[in-house]
């Protein structure tokens, strides 16, 4: 019998799922509501499976499997979300998340999903089947290339920050910024208008 970590910030949502795993005969169940208690009972419990919501308080589900996996974890993940956008499939590729769920599905197709996982498959919604993550497996390529700060910076370029105010919110120098922006602009291979870092990061925000 499988150990099984639910973790969901709805209540209803988290008590729907424990109570039609209960069903299922998935009796080694444990729930949280936010990351870092599910990372903790994932971690406790050594869980097989975890299901989680990819948006939580304090860590999100993503964040969770990433962290695991660094550590060696062969904890085997499901991700429950709202979003049908390529970049979100594209990052659950990225991290090898084994399932990854419509939250409007997810007590449907939720016992197909644990099955399919536990014979060593992958199960995503059947919805992305047919979604295209080729540019946004590229754009996360691209991004795996800048460091800790490079990503810092892109995110506040990506929230219309200019450089001296990325200066004085990471409190240090303007021309610091500026060559952190150059490196950036050769790492993600951008050519042509000097806004168009700017551009790019706007176009993929949701990445950043």
């Amino acid at each position: 019998m499988p150990k099984i970590v639910i973790a969901d910030d709805h209540p209803l949502l988290l008590e729907g799922l424990y109570n039609q795993l209960l069903n299922f005969g998935y009796t080694k169940l444990s729930k949280a509501t936010n990351g870092t208690e599910a990372l903790r009972l994932i971690q406790e419990q050594q869980a097989d499976i975890a299901i989680l919501d990819i948006e939580m308080p304090y860590m999100d589900g993503l964040s969770v499997a990433k962290y695991c996996k660094t550590e060696g974890s062969t904890t085997k993940f499901i991700i429950l979300s709202y979003h049908k956008e390529s970049e979100f499939i594209a990052r659950a590729k990225s991290l090898n998340i084994s399932g990854y769920i419509l939250k409007e599905d997810a007590l449907t197709e939720i016992s197909t999903c644990i099955s399919a996982i536990l014979s060593g498959q992958e199960y995503y919604s059947t919805v992305f089947e047919t979604l295209e993550t080729g540019n946004a497996k590229t754009t996360l390529d691209l991004l795996e290339n800048l460091s800790p700060s490079e990503l810092k910076i892109l995110k506040l370029i990506a929230q219309s920050n200019s450089s001296k105010e990325i200066a004085e919110q990471l409190f240090i120098a303007e021309r610091t910024v500026e060559k952190h922006r150059s490196n950036i602009i050769i790492k993600l291979n951008l050519k042509g208008k000097t806004n168009r870092l700017f551009e790019w990061a706007i176009e993929n925000k949701g990445f950043i």
